[in-house]
Parts: structure tokens; sequence; C-alpha cells
């Protein structure tokens, strides 16, 4: 496992408090370096190959299929349980009991005895004993709309109209992924030497992966039970074409928060990434890839549809300001400014979400450089307490590198307005407005910002008694103070160590928390439900196994070709 990078001083960083904060980044996308699209160059590069070992469904598509994955140093299962589901059980929130399928990914062998407990205990997921071989547990509910459409178009012999993977793209999506040792099943710890998954959520990423493959499988499985005279398999560019769906809420955001090193390790690589590629002499050639990236990316947001409206107004935002970008491209000339001038030209005359897409563009113009940051996504989290530490010097510190965190007004409701709190009931995260609803003494101690306020304060009171005094001086006099004295002493040494936002105002969205994390797993097509819970797809547009397992092994421009999917566009229909 990777440990923390070395900060390379001589790279032009941006300054954390543009990248740190929280607008900017919920406008984040998914780059080259997002964890599916690791995980899709890894198994083509390794060769990994999956197979169906087992195939039992019945007429209605209910049943058990199990795919045996080989890897160069392991072998795994994926089995999936497919069940019916009544209308009145159908939810995509974390209280449902039943879905349309569950799944496990397994470390090794599946005999008939581990098979016979899962069927008893996956289906069930949170309230199931699961077995610790298991690395991933999940489910998922059916697009109702798209696949049945789906299932008729292929029985009748003909393929689907593009445009409905266009509107929603999935038949599938899922509403939890669970892994680390949830519920039972194998711990952390299992995968940190595990080569296959060592990076962060790169099993959970199979799993979802794998899930698709399903969802082919299934579909083309019910139109021949429906029509085994004329149904048709679904074309391999719609395959390409559609994703899994993810439902997720606030059970995402503590993460953020509860890892902070983590963060900082993936925010460092992306922000070294785009240092580096900054750094990159610009050609005429790289000019014309980055204009046709562009293209593709202005044709995706115009097909995006969501039916929030903020959300419209963003992606139509970022329409208006890639159209300007291409012109703005089309006129200029490789110059060995020209990647300073555009970064410069967007900050000033483009949306934060089409600035951060350059970002992203111009991380991809250079794989060779930007790929081998992906084993260094991980890290080992410690937070460690410097206790010799002058009470000046951790003053100083917060001063300089936490000053957002010191503008926090405890007279001012506006700014302690939400309170963070686990329900009862799924033990998931929910947020409360403090001045109308009951429950802010249980509050989780996610806002860091009013901590470090916190501390900062009775930190200036001891050192006017204690002016020579030690951090291990005024933790005796506060001790309630260690684990944030711990926290300000490690992140204060990195360069993106916190997120700069207060996470009890008023105006915090927490959609901008959920939007971070997921562009980090490489969701796309940001589809919010509320304020508070958002749908997005994964893998669209990601070659299907079939493509990925070649004779010709780890060949370079294979390897290229495969890996050009962001920002996936509807294929055209007379292609089909």
């Amino acid at each position: 496992m990777a440990t923390q990078l070395n900060i390379n001083t001589e790279l032009k960083l941006r300054p954390a408090a543009r990248v740190m904060n929280l607008v900017r980044l919920g406008s984040l996308h998914a780059s080259r370096l997002s964890f599916s699209r690791s995980l899709v160059r890894q198994m083509a590069r390794e060769d990994w190959t999956v197979s169906t070992v087992r195939n039992d469904l019945d007429d209605q598509g209910h049943g058990v299929v199990i795919y045996r994955l080989e890897t160069p140093h392991h072998i795994y299962h994926g089995v999936v349980f497919s069940r019916h589901l009544d209308p009145e059980q159908r939810s995509d929130r974390v209280i449902a009991e039943a879905w349309d399928v569950t799944f496990a990914l397994v470390e090794g062998p599946v005999d008939d005895i581990l098979l016979e407990q899962m069927e008893s205990n996956v289906p069930l997921q949170e309230a199931g004993r699961q077995n610790p071989r298991l690395l991933v547990l999940s489910r998922a509910n059916k697009s109702l709309r798209n696949f049945g459409y789906f299932v008729e178009a292929l029985a009748e012999g003909r393929q689907p109209d593009p445009a409905w993977l266009t509107r929603v793209g999935y038949l599938y999506r899922t509403t939890a992924v669970y892994g680390n040792g949830k519920f039972g099943i194998a711990d952390y710890a299992r995968l940190q030497k595990n080569p296959d998954f060592n990076r962060p959520f790169s099993a959970q990423m199979f799993a979802v992966y794998l899930l698709r493959h399903f969802s082919i499988h299934q579909v083309e499985h019910l139109a021949r039970c429906r029509a085994p005279d004329q149904a048709v398999g679904l074309a391999p560019a719609l395959q390409r074409y559609l994703g899994i769906g993810n439902s997720t809420g606030l059970g995402m955001a503590p993460f953020l928060i509860n890892h902070p090193q983590l963060i900082q390790q993936w925010v460092y690589c992306r922000e070294r990434a785009l240092a580096w590629a900054r750094e990159q002499p610009p050609t005429e050639a790289s000019r014309l890839h980055l204009m046709t990236l562009l293209r593709r990316a202005h044709q995706h947001f115009v097909e995006t549809v969501t039916e929030d409206a903020e959300q419209t107004r963003r992606n139509a935002a970022t329409v208006t300001s890639i159209a300007a970008v291409i012109v703005w491209l089309d006129q200029m000339q490789a110059s060995p400014a020209l990647w300073d001038e555009l970064l410069n030209w967007a900050d000033d005359n483009c949306s934060l979400e089409a600035q951060e897409l350059i970002n992203t563009l111009l991380i991809e113009l250079y794989p060779d450089v930007i790929d081998a940051a992906e084993d260094e996504l991980a890290c080992e989290e410690i937070l460690e307490l410097q206790p010799e530490m002058k009470a000046t010097a951790l003053k100083q510190m917060i001063e300089n590198r936490f000053a957002w965190a010191l503008d926090y007004d405890p007279k001012n409701p506006d700014h302690k307005y939400w309170f963070w709190y686990r329900s009862v009931e799924k033990e998931e995260p929910r947020l409360g407005v403090r001045a109308e609803e009951p429950g802010a003494e249980k509050e989780l101690p996610l806002a860091i910002g009013p901590r470090i306020y916190r501390t900062y304060q009775l930190l200036d009171a001891f050192l006017d008694r204690s002016p020579r005094g030690s951090v291990v001086e005024f933790l005796m006099a506060h001790p309630g103070q260690k684990e944030c004295v711990r926290r300000i002493q490690t992140m204060g040494a990195t360069p993106y160590g916190e997120i700069q936002a207060n996470l009890w105002h008023r105006d915090m969205k927490p959609m901008h928390l959920l939007r971070t994390k997921l562009s980090f797993f490489g969701a796309s097509r940001f589809d919010p439900k509320s304020d508070r819970w958002v749908r997005v797809t994964l893998f669209q547009g990601a070659p299907l196994f079939r493509e990925l397992f070649s004779d010709h092994g780890a060949d370079m421009a294979r390897l290229a070709a495969l890996d050009d999917w962001s920002f996936p566009v509807e294929p055209d229909s007379d292609s089909l």
C-alpha cells in the first residue's frame, strides 16, 4: 500500500483555498485517475478474464448466476441472486428490505455449502449473517421503464432506441455497495496487500462493473425466453453505452470528513496530475486532441438530462462555456504558454464546472505522465500528535493553514443552522435544523471548522496565561481538545488538508460533498433528486469484458484505445 506522497514543491500546485472550496469540489468531474477508469486499465493491462460458471435463470429472469474472475494472482467469484420484487417493496432508500438483485464478490471458490449460506443471507443484506470471504456486498433495482423496453425491443428482433439510455443510462441502479468489513464481510486489512484490489474502492468498482455485465446477460436471456426464434442480442455499441446507476445520499458525506488523509491524497494526486499536464509543452497534436475531447464532452452535456433545476442550469452553463472554449482554442497556436493561457482565460470566462472540466481534459492528454499516480491514491491514515510543539506554533499553524475555520461566528444563527446526526432506524447520517428539530445534543462531530474555531479560542486564552506553554500543557488543561489538535497538526502539514467549509452553515449544500466523492469513483450524469440524494451513472461508455480480454496482451495501442471512454455520447441509431 502506498504511503502518503512526498510533496514536490517545484510543481505549480493550485492553492488549497481555491481547490478545497466546497463549491469547487462539488464541481469536479470524473477523470482518468478515477477509480472506475483505473480499474478498467488494470483489467486490460493484466488480462483479467471473466467466465460464467453457473447460469440458472428462469423465464422471468430470476435465479442465480455465478461468474468466475481470474487475475494473474487470484480467483474470485461474483454471485448474483435475482428475485421477484413486489411493487410495494420497491425503494431506492436505505430503509428498503428487498431488491431486484443482490450480489457479492467472493474471494476464492464457491462450493455448495458457501452458496447455500449466501443464498440465505446475501438477499437480506444488512440483516443477514455474511461470510468473511465476501469482499463486496451489494444490491440493485431495475430501472423499470428501460428494462422492460429493452426486453421488448430485443424480443421483437430490433435494437432499442439509444435515446432511452441518454435519458437514463442504465438498466440497474445500486443503492449500496458495501466493503471494508461492513456487516461481517472481509475487512479493509484483507485487501491492503492484495495486488488486485489494493487501490481505494477497486473491489467495489469491480462488483458494479460485473453488475453491468449481468444486466446485459439478463435482458438478452429474457428476450430469448419471450421470442426464441426472433430475439436478437444487444448491439455492442449499446452495450458499451449502457452503464450502472447509483442512488446515494447523505451516508456518503461523513467519509470525506472522517478520512481527511485519504481525501487529501486523492485531491493531491489529481492536482499534481494537473500541474504536470500544465508543464508539458503544447504541440499542435495535443491542441487538436484537446479540441476533440472538448467537442465530445460538449455533446455529452448537451445530451445530459436532469429534472433538477439547479443542475440543469449548471449543465447549460457548462455547454455554453465549453462552446466558447472550443472557439477560443481553435484560434490559438500551440505556443509554450498555451495551457496556462487557456486556464487563465477559462477562469475569467467560464463557469466553475467548465473550468474543472478543462482541467480534467488536460489531465487526459498525458497518460504516460499521469497514470503512475493511480498507485499512490491510497495512504496509511494515522493522525499523529506532536505534544512537544509550542502552543504558539500551533496557534500560528491554525492562522496560516486553517484561517477559513476562524470565519465561524458562534453568535450568527446562519453559521450553526444545521446539525448532523445518525438515525436510530438505519444508523445512517441525517441533517437536522438546529433551531427547529430535536436531537442536536447527539450530533456527529463532522463540522471541523467550528471545532477548530473552538480549539483556537481555548488556545488563545491558554497563551494569555502561559505564553511559553507547550501543546501537552494545553491538552492537560483541555483534554477534550486532543482529537482536534492531532488533526490540526497532521493535516496542517498537507497541501489539501481539509474541505474548507463550515458544514453547519445554512448555505452549505450536502450535494457538493456527495459529488466530490462520486467524481473520484468515476460517476457521470449527476441527477440530484433533492439537495441530499443523487442518482449518477457509472461505467457508461466503458469497454466490455470481451474487449478487455485479448490474445494481444498488453498492447499499448489497444490499451490506449480501450481507455478512451470518458464523457460518452449517444450512438448513432443507423450504426446499430
